[in-house]
């Protein structure tokens, strides 16, 4: 019963349930295979996030920059919107337009917007560890040195992006901790030669600081070090 009135919250169909959750008793616990569920947060909480990630792209080691908005629930599901765009170019093997320097470079460049969603699968108070998966809308073209010397693009195609990952977060303080992650990104609504070239894994390792978290420690005064709690099993 508790599960199918967690399945209905996370639907948006039984937005009541969210105080009977917060009114349960601490001492009250769930067990799935016989371990602890995560604990809840206090109330849900705006997220804004600047995610750099990296990625294999016709055997070159790119940077893909966006910036994520979101809502993270008191339950463990998390959703929002980002956007992402390519930083630099990458050199590509698709044919040149005929106006292009017989000797110029082409750089494959995309950029899209993104609906993502995430869930928490396994959470104590130092560590997590999530599923997520994004959808993408965008576009993709090249960018070439013309004949004229001047740089010109390819028309836009329009690009669709599938992206499941893995995530983990590890907190060396209340306010402070690193995470990692690993997917992959298929494109889809594009040429197959386009496809082969922008699918491949995508990965990232970055240090986090939890701004709502280090300002309630500042008010509080209580020790910047501290950690309390995150040893509690």
């Amino acid at each position: 019963m508790v599960w199918l009135l967690r399945v209905v919250l996370w639907g948006g169909l039984l937005w009541p349930a969210v105080g009977w959750a917060q009114a349960r008793a601490p001492a009250e616990r769930d067990t799935v295979v016989g371990r602890k569920l995560v604990p809840r947060l206090p109330r849900n909480r705006f997220v804004v996030q600047y995610d750099s990630r990296y990625s294999i792209i016709n055997h070159h080691l790119t940077t893909i920059n966006g910036l994520k908005l979101g809502l993270e629930f008191k339950s463990r599901f998390r959703t929002g919107a980002a956007i992402y765009f390519l930083s630099t170019g990458v050199p590509t093997r698709q044919a040149k337009p005929d106006n292009a320097a017989e000797d110029a470079d082409a750089q494959l460049r995309f950029r899209y917007l993104a609906a993502y969603a995430g869930y928490v699968l396994l959470e104590k108070p130092r560590w997590e560890l999530s599923a997520n998966l994004q959808l993408g809308l965008g576009s993709v073209y090249v960018l070439y040195e013309a004949d004229d010397g001047d740089l010109d693009k390819t028309p836009r195609d329009f690009l669709g992006v599938v992206e499941p990952a893995f995530a983990a977060q590890y907190r060396l303080l209340h306010w402070a901790g690193f995470g990692t992650g690993i997917g992959w990104r298929q494109p889809t609504f594009v040429p197959v030669a386009v496809q082969k070239e922008l699918n491949g894994p995508v990965f990232y390792l970055r240090a986090n600081v939890f701004l709502g978290e280090l300002v309630k420690v500042l008010k509080q005064k209580d020790p910047l070090f501290s950690q309390e709690g995150l040893r509690r099993e």
